[in-house]
This record gives C-alpha cells, sequence and structure tokens, in this order.
C-alpha cells in the first residue's frame, strides 16, 4: 500500500494545532491514529475522515488527508457515501459519544446491517463537552451534569453491547490511556474487510474531572487470552459484566460487505442490458 514510500507519523499531522483542552483523552486518540496510518502504510490521500460536531468533530483537521467536518449526527451516512462512490478509499467516521449514540444514532443499525467497509472510532467521554456539559447517552445514571443538576435520571446506553446486537461484524473498545494498544486496534479496525466499531472511553477532564480516569484505572481489563471471538453470547457476557470494562476485541465475524455485494449487482445488471446504460433506461419507459 506504500506507493513507493514509506510514510512516518508526521506524513498524517497537518499543520493544524490541536485545541482540545490540556489533559483530553483525544490528544490521545489523535496520536495513535496517526500510529495506525504509518503501521498500515496508507497514503494520506488514500484517506477520508469524517466527522460529525463536538470535540471529537475536530479530529479530521488535524490530520493530512482528505476529511470532512459534517453536521451533528451525520458522519455514518456520509462515509457510507464517500465509500460506495470510491470503494478505493480507507474511510473512517468518527465521533462523539452524543454525536453517534444520540442525533446519529438511528446511522448506526444501517452502517451494520450493509456491513459498509468502513471504520468507526467512537470517542466515549459519558457527557457532551463543547456544548459545556449536558448529559449524553452514555452518562450515567445519578451524575450531575449541566442539564441535570439534581442527577441524571436514565440509564446509560452500553456502546459495546448496541453494537454486537446491531450485528456489527467488528466490535472492539479500548481507552485513551493506552495509546500503543489504540494504535493496534485502529488498524485491525481499519483493516477488517466490513464496518468495524471501536469505542474508546476518551476522559473529558474539563466536565467530568478525573472520574472518568478513575473509573478506568479501577475497572479497565484486558479480554481475557481465551475468549472466542467468533463467539457473540461470550462476547454479550464481557460486554455485560457490571463490573469491568474489557480491553480488546470483542466480535469479530467475517461476512459479505456492501461493495462485495453492491459489484455483484452492478455485473449482474450489466449482464442483463449489454453494458448499455440506455438500454437499462428503456426498460423502464415501456
Amino acid at each position: 500500500m506504500s506507493e513507493s514510500k514509506t510514510y512516518t507519523k508526521a506524513d498524517y499531522r497537518s499543520d493544524l494545532k490541536p485545541v482540545w483542552c490540556p489533559g483530553c483523552g483525544d490528544y490521545a486518540v489523535l496520536t495513535a491514529l496517526h500510529a495506525a496510518f504509518s503501521a498500515l502504510q496508507i497514503p494520506p490521500h488514500k484517506l477520508v475522515l469524517i466527522s460529525g460536531i463536538g470535540c471529537s468533530g475536530r479530529l479530521p483537521g488535524y490530520c493530512a488527508t482528505y476529511g470532512i467536518n459534517a453536521i451533528h449526527g451525520r458522519a455514518l451516512p456520509i462515509a457510507t457515501g464517500v465509500k460506495a462512490a470510491r470503494p478505493d478509499l480507507t474511510v473512517l467516521a468518527m465521533g462523539g459519544d452524543g454525536d453517534i449514540f444520540s442525533i446519529g444514532g438511528g446511522h448506526l443499525v444501517h452502517a451494520a446491517r450493509r456491513n459498509i467497509d468502513i471504520a468507526l472510532i467512537v470517542m466515549d467521554n459519558n457527557i457532551y463537552g463543547l456544548t459545556k456539559g449536558q448529559s449524553s447517552p452514555t452518562t450515567p445514571a445519578g451524575e450531575k451534569t449541566a442539564t441535570a443538576i439534581y442527577g441524571w435520571p436514565e440509564e446509560p446506553m452500553r456502546p459495546v453491547n448496541l453494537a454486537l446486537a446491531y450485528g456489527v461484524s467488528f466490535v472492539a473498545q479500548t481507552h485513551s490511556g493506552d495509546v500503543r494498544g489504540m494504535a493496534n486496534l485502529m488498524a485491525e479496525a481499519i483493516k477488517w474487510p466490513g464496518f468495524a466499531f471501536v469505542e474508546i472511553l476518551s476522559p473529558c477532564v474539563t466536565w467530568r474531572g478525573r472520574l472518568q480516569y478513575d473509573v478506568i484505572r479501577k475497572r479497565a481489563r484486558p479480554i481475557p487470552p481465551e475468549h472466542d471471538v467468533t463467539d457473540r453470547a461470550a462476547a454479550f457476557a464481557l460486554a455485560d459484566d457490571p463490573d469491568h470494562y474489557y480491553m480488546g476485541i470483542y466480535f469479530k465475524v467475517r461476512r459479505p460487505t456492501f461493495e462485495e455485494r453492491f459489484s455483484q449487482v452492478r455485473r449482474t445488471a450489466r449482464e442483463n442490458t449489454d453494458g448499455s446504460s440506455e438500454t437499462l433506461l428503456n426498460r423502464f419507459r415501456t
């Protein structure tokens, strides 16, 4: 994939200086992303990064690749369109827990069922950080936020469980305190032929203080080496553990991608219409 040039991490950095808060987990996510691109030796002009809004939405601007900073919750459908039009490109969608699981939540199931060949990187800080600390779909019940001063009354969404239930073909979780682990998981997700979901616990130091860092330190565990990544029930059992976050690949099973199925549709259409668009149009005119 190197096209006669060896790419270093610096080749994927743009000239823009990140402006996240000091200590934000997204700095580590960005570092790991550059490392993953370098490990895979993907030419920068063959990469497309698409984000929504919020703190994580800034990430494409810090990469010397093609990028789209889209509107709220629409990273996945735009990424799907890019990949459908240009299957030769490596496409990533990215966003935060509010962007992906709230207004953008309806798009996740369709990316999963299509098994579109893109990687989704979710930076989950359990809060709306850029808009000043409102509760998000993953905010723990009882936590006080800008929109729940007496405690958040809702149960949090569990992203790994959701991805498994939707039938995502590659499901993984990691955290921003492990840059090397993040880079390795990102590389695996990007290489995966199909829709890949990676949840990254990326704490917001401004609105949640050290709380999430402390929780990660106490609860994060590597996925047991004996875990069978093809066993969905076993993956659910790990995701349902109330006392631990398991870091690593929960589930991966190869199945036909959208691109593979759609290319077959194109071949069939050409065979039935002698390859002429006029012939195809005539079928609908009669």
